[in-house]
């Protein structure tokens, strides 16, 4: 498929959806899978009827994605009812923008050709539903797209960005970037962060007009000049693996990970919790034989451990409760970063757990013109259900098992990506002789960084 299929589908130029004046209800997101997906091969199609199957869905062979990137996923073992995961990947189209009117406060194009092109890579993984994995796979690029080109000129500036569209950054101290080192890539960065929030928003917006709830993690690449950041708000992940090195490029965000900024929150506006959790973390859930008793505790300005004599307020349910990948936010949810879940409260409570969940993701930045990049390396980039089953560092070792000997493959990154899910499915042939299985959604992009030509970083 084209590379303007890919800016028509996924990057359009429309405004995002205005909030909806007061009335019926909205009707609720359609479920479907990623437009990529379709004509994705009739046995794909034959196995989705057997009750028994779990079938592993690719593009077809006729569809290219950017940079020649593999695709595939797998649906839950009916975990329920639709495949919770969301992809998105596509040409980012930046054009040159002026700030208009003082009063208008909107963006002017001042010429229709592409003035920065870049490329984009993204999953969700849903949680309460595919509603707010849809409504992302369809909005954060077209917000990403708008927060680049608020600042393109910037971007592609050879000095420091003094001046954004005919603006200084900071009119009162025009040394202020200089003096502050800010990089083009910080911009770039401020875009992504900025962009997630704007999303967030958006779902909020639209999931309340339809009277639907849910939210998602977000993983996101984009290749710009050069260079490949990658964005994560939950617990996905993305790996570079090259011959002798394997990267992460992402940190997992879950309730234990964040755990001071949970406990600093709850500190400065204990509102919050309402009177029926306490933010203090215990080795277990105490109870009222612990009264008077002295136990270990930590609190939101402690990464060791101290001990207390445990009172009333602290039998409460614990602000964070679990450990591993059973530890829950508020007993509720395993993620501390995503999107949506506006709506999401505490079970016969009025809490809401919105306040303690993040939007803003933490953004990694490969310098890939540093790298003597070989025809090997990749990014990989799954949702939680490959992670739950594979490390790492068996992920790289499948991928370098797999591509020296498929270099004739035109597919062969698909080809790898359905062979990691293949590998978390507990197959008695698993390529990495194990049989554990996966029982979560998995979704899986492998991107291939040695080709040059496909960079697509000039103005």
């Amino acid at each position: 498929m084209s590379a303007g299929w890919f800016r028509r589908r996924f990057l359009p130029g429309d405004p995002l959806p205005a909030p909806r004046p007061p009335g019926p209800r909205a009707s609720p997101v359609p479920y479907r899978r990623p437009r990529f997906l379709r004509g994705s091969g009739s046995a794909a199609a034959d196995a989705s009827r057997r009750t028994d199957a779990r079938p592993v869905r690719c593009p077809a062979r006729g569809r290219t994605l950017p940079w020649n990137a593999g695709y595939a996923e797998i649906i839950n073992a009916e975990k329920s009812e639709f495949n919770e995961d969301q992809a998105a990947c596509g040409k980012l189209c930046i054009r040159r923008c002026e700030f208009g009117a003082e009063e208008d406060r909107e963006w002017l194009s001042l010429c229709p050709e592409e003035f920065l092109t870049g490329h984009y890579w993204a999953l969700f993984d849903g949680h309460g539903g595919p509603a707010a994995a849809i409504l992302a796979a369809n909005t954060l690029h077209s917000c990403l797209r708008r927060q680049l080109e608020a600042v393109v000129e910037g971007i592609v500036a050879t000095q420091p960005p003094m001046h954004l569209s005919g603006r200084c950054i900071c009119p009162s101290d025009p040394q202020f970037v200089e003096e502050k080192d800010i990089k083009a890539e910080d911009l770039v960065v401020g875009a992504l962060e900025s962009a997630f929030q704007e999303c967030d928003e958006v779902i909020g917006r639209e999931l309340e007009a339809s009277g639907q709830e849910g939210g998602c993690t977000a993983l996101v690449a984009v290749s710009l000049q050069g260079k490949l950041y990658v964005a994560n708000a939950g617990d996905s992940r993305a790996i570079l693996v090259r011959r002798d090195e394997v990267r992460p490029l992402s940190s997992e965000f879950t309730p234990e990970t964040e755990r001071q900024r949970i406990q600093q929150l709850a500190f400065v506006c204990p509102e919050l919790l309402a009177g029926e959790f306490t933010r203090l973390e215990f080795p277990r859930r105490l109870k009222g034989d612990d009264l008077g008793q002295k136990v270990l505790f930590r609190d939101h300005h402690m990464s060791g451990w101290s001990y207390k004599r445990v009172e009333k307020a602290d039998l409460k349910y614990p602000l964070i409760h679990g450990q591993g990948r059973q530890a829950r936010l508020l007993g509720t949810l395993a993620v501390s970063r995503g999107l949506g879940d506006h709506q999401l409260r505490v079970l016969d409570t009025n809490i809401h757990l919105k306040p303690f969940l993040l939007s803003v993701p933490q953004v990694t930045v490969l310098n890939m013109d540093q790298l003597e990049l070989q025809e090997e390396d990749v990014i990989v980039m799954a949702t939680d259900g490959l992670w739950d089953v594979l490390s790492n560092e068996q992920v790289a070792r499948l991928v370098r098992s797999f591509l020296p000997g498929n270099h004739e493959d035109p597919h062969r990154f698909s080809e790898l990506a359905q062979m990691l899910i293949h590998s978390t499915q507990g197959k008695e042939d698993s390529p990495t002789g194990q049989r554990q299985v996966s029982y979560d959604d998995v979704s899986v992009f492998v991107i291939p960084l040695h080709s040059n030509d496909q960079r697509g970083s000039g103005r």
